[in-house]
């Protein structure tokens, strides 16, 4: 093995020798195709086939990259790809000349280059561009992955996000629909009276979520910082100065482990709507899900994985408590206090910390029992007080909140709440939170001053809603893993 190896590498080494000569000689010749600073496109691939019948004898100019090359003599056909798809071109020395065609048969798979030619079929029916002219606008250097086998070795696709892109047309088109999506969520909610508005990324206080920061040192102010790990309180802000609709997407930045639904850089979108609760946000939620699937897909009915998501119907609604009556078979409106809920977690066989209350325990009995099993549209809805600090009461049971969580596929979409929006409350929350940060919780959030300042200015009534751009894509791309809607996900750096 050894051997067949070492005879590979001496093979490849010497093909990139091959090409890189191929280049020297151009440039030798006064065609250095690095020198050519444009070249006039006038219609992609796609363009051509779908409008062929008004298009046949119409002279255009596509550019790509040479996927495939049949040389026969005085006539060739090479195959050309470029962002919509892929054309054939025949290419004839009569046509193009003689020096010009010695050119082109020198030509590798990968090269990039332009074609300006009249469109016809060939004998076999397939739509083509008889060439004109050729033109080599970018040498290869590198050898492409073997096309029938594509790349298929998954670290080496998201490190060479690039080759993935060229050789595997599925994974293109994920993140062709990924910018379509978001696209078409902005158009719901400018339609809608949203503003789209952008907040600090560097920040002293990193709240708005349970989450370890990563941590900077900003040498101008001498001063530590952390990336934000969420959008919340920056947003709410603008909610105060009288701005009633507001949304942002970008990255947000979480120090944690990487797996299949999750990377320490995502996307996240947040927005914020004044005199409304959760329960618009759930409507809102429903609409704009449909309306981008319907959108981007042309459809409701979502296939994922051995389901087939129905967006078009409405989605369940459950408190927290119900899922676990229902999933779990354990009411716990009928658990009397934290000592009663850590003896059920016992014969449950659920782990949890000393510190945790009877709230954190529903939550954890909820993780075990019943988030897989949340595969169509469901709002978990009035979630423990302990575990959302951020929250409005549940008026008439202040040991609840009025939040939800959008699940789908068991997996959490969206998180959403009747904002708090009382000072005194908050700065309350604010110290159980830092009790639990001193308690050894590194995900706890600390006190915001200025948050505070914000909330005892005054804030309205307001429904706030965060959700997860990067599983959104998952879903509508049939996409297993968070890193295959990620184009450049984080990876442990090889020397």
């Amino acid at each position: 093995m050894a051997g067949e190896k070492n005879v590979q590498e001496q093979d490849l080494n010497q093909l990139l020798k091959i090409r890189r000569e191929k280049l020297s000689e151009l440039q030798a010749a006064g065609k250095d195709p690095f020198q050519i600073t444009k070249y006039d496109v006038t219609h992609h691939s796609s363009d051509i086939k779908e409008n062929y019948d008004t298009m046949e004898g119409q002279i255009v100019r596509v550019a790509g990259r040479v996927m495939q090359k049949r040389v026969m003599g005085k006539a060739s056909f090479c195959n050309v790809q470029d962002l919509k798809g892929n054309i054939q071109s025949y290419v004839a020395r009569d046509s193009i000349g003689e020096e010009p065609y010695k050119d082109f048969k020198k030509y590798d798979i990968g090269d990039i280059v332009g074609i300006e030619g009249e469109v016809f079929k060939t004998k076999t029916g397939e739509i083509s561009i008889h060439a004109a002219s050729v033109t080599l606008l970018s040498k290869s250097l590198q050898i492409l992955p073997e096309k029938y086998h594509g790349l298929t070795n998954t670290d080496l696709r998201y490190r060479q996000r690039y080759t993935d892109l060229i050789m595997n047309e599925e994974v293109k088109d994920t993140f062709v629909k990924r910018s379509k999506i978001i696209s078409a969520i902005r158009r719901y909610l400018d339609g809608q009276g949203f503003m789209e508005v952008e907040t600090p990324m560097l920040v002293s206080n990193a709240g708005g979520a349970a989450a370890r920061p990563f941590e900077t040192h900003y040498n101008a102010l001498d001063e530590d910082v952390k990336l934000r790990i969420s959008l919340e309180l920056y947003l709410k802000r603008l909610i105060v100065g009288g701005m009633e609709r507001v949304y942002e997407i970008g990255r947000v930045f979480r120090n944690e482990g990487v797996d299949t639904r999750h990377n320490p850089e995502f996307t996240l979108m947040e927005l914020y709507q004044a005199y409304t609760d959760y329960h618009g946000m759930m409507d809102l939620t429903e609409n704009m899900y449909r309306y981008v699937a319907q959108e981007v897909l042309g459809t409701t009915e979502v296939p994922y994985g051995e389901h087939v998501i129905d967006l078009g119907k409405p989605f369940e609604r459950l408190t927290m408590v119900d899922a676990v009556k229902k999933y779990a078979g354990v009411d716990f409106d009928q658990v009397a206090d934290t000592e009663a809920a850590k003896k059920l977690a016992d014969e449950h066989h659920i782990e949890y910390e000393a510190r945790h209350t009877k709230g954190d325990i529903l939550s954890l009995f909820f993780e075990e029992f019943c988030e897989e099993k949340l595969i169509q549209p469901t709002f978990i809805m009035d979630h423990p007080i302990e575990i959302s600090p951020l929250t409005k009461k549940k008026p008439e049971k202040p040991d609840y909140v009025e939040r939800f969580e959008l699940f789908i596929t068991g997996r959490e979409m969206a998180n959403a709440y009747s904002e708090l929006n009382d000072p005194i409350d908050q700065r309350e929350r604010f110290k159980a939170q830092e009790a639990a940060l001193a308690a050894g919780d590194e995900e706890a959030n600390t006190t915001d001053e200025d948050f505070l300042n914000a909330l005892e200015i005054g804030m309205p009534p307001t429904g706030g809603i965060g959700y997860g751009i990067d599983r959104l894509v998952m879903l509508l791309t049939n996409s297993p893993a968070i890193r295959d809607v990620l184009l450049f996900p984080t990876m442990r750096t090889v020397d």
